[in-house]
């Protein structure tokens, strides 16, 4: 009887171990608030599901220290890796490196650039960066009347998302109903506010007069609002515009200082690549690309985003 229930018991675990699996996730930093809220989801999804355990490191924005920690997520002997990458350029060496090790590896939120030559068992999760940037400036453009000036604020040159983020800026201004706006300065604040901040009070001080502010995030939004506060501007007679929907960014919309951000579904990113990475360690096929949709934001539906990202 004794030996009857020991099996039993060996047989449970073995059934339990051999269903176990470990994820090794590696974010670009810790220290941003919408990666936050994507870890975070990762996290709160993987607690729901049996046997699935999630080993997250934090790259601090180096690239060398994000390919050490998909080195080190190998031997350990991971069952997938998620990687959002501190350098979308810098993507093909990781996948090389997962790929000669036959280990499942996600993208999520930034746009590798070997999107289209991903490695067999390797994809993308995010949302289509055509549709932010996109969202934002025509809705920043109908506020102006399709008439006016504005800067550009740019997230990390290294970054794809800046770089398509900038360029939907470029096409929408570049269209018949905006083509009555004027760019008057495009620099990069790398998605901080703290730089965000220090480059509108720049321009402020240097004399440049914009209507609106399209930021290709909701830090740098946040910045430029500090900046214009700061510098006694009336901030009815500015546009700002950011993306992601942030909590901070939403409250700034509440107080009627942030005109515009697009919702960018961080849990359902971290959500869809944890799922796609599992698929594809189980052996399941899944699409190279998997999209969550962007969605506009404004005071008129602020009260549906809220209690999101």
């Amino acid at each position: 009887m004794k030996k009857m229930i020991l099996g039993a018991a060996l047989a449970v675990m073995m059934s339990t171990a051999a269903h176990a699996e470990t994820v090794g996730v590696s974010m670009a930093l810790f220290d941003d608030n919408f990666l936050t809220v994507l870890r975070n989801g990762m996290q709160d999804y993987a607690k729901t599901l049996d046997g699935v355990t999630l080993q997250v490191e934090d790259a601090q924005n180096d690239v060398a220290k994000q390919q050490s920690q998909i080195q080190n997520f190998i031997a350990a002997g991971v069952d997938a890796i998620v990687v959002n990458p501190v350098d979308t350029d810098a993507t093909a060496a990781m996948s090389k490196i997962a790929a000669d090790a036959g280990i499942p590896l996600v993208y999520v939120n930034r746009e590798p650039i070997n999107i289209d030559t991903l490695p067999e068992k390797q994809a993308f999760v995010a949302s289509n960066e055509a549709e932010s940037g996109t969202l934002e400036t025509q809705e920043v453009c109908k506020l102006l009347g399709g008439k006016g000036k504005a800067v550009v604020m740019m997230g990390e040159l290294s970054n794809q998302a800046a770089r398509m983020r900038t360029k939907d800026v470029h096409d929408v201004i570049a269209t018949d109903a905006c083509k009555g706006i004027e760019i008057v300065e495009e620099q990069t604040a790398n998605w901080s506010r703290t730089q965000g901040a220090d480059l509108v009070t720049n321009w402020l001080s240097a004399g440049l007069e914009f209507d609106a502010v399209i930021a290709n995030n909701d830090e740098m939004a946040i910045g430029a609002i500090q900046a214009l506060k700061a510098a006694g501007k009336d901030m009815s007679k500015v546009v700002i515009g950011g993306v992601d929907a942030t909590q901070d960014a939403l409250a700034a919309m509440a107080a009627g200082d942030l005109d515009v951000t697009v919702f960018q579904n961080a849990a359902g990113q971290g959500k869809g690549s944890l799922d796609t990475a599992l698929k594809i360690a189980r052996g399941e096929t899944v699409e190279k690309k998997v999209y969550i949709p962007f969605e506009l934001v404004t005071p008129a539906n602020l009260k549906d985003y809220q209690a999101k990202n």
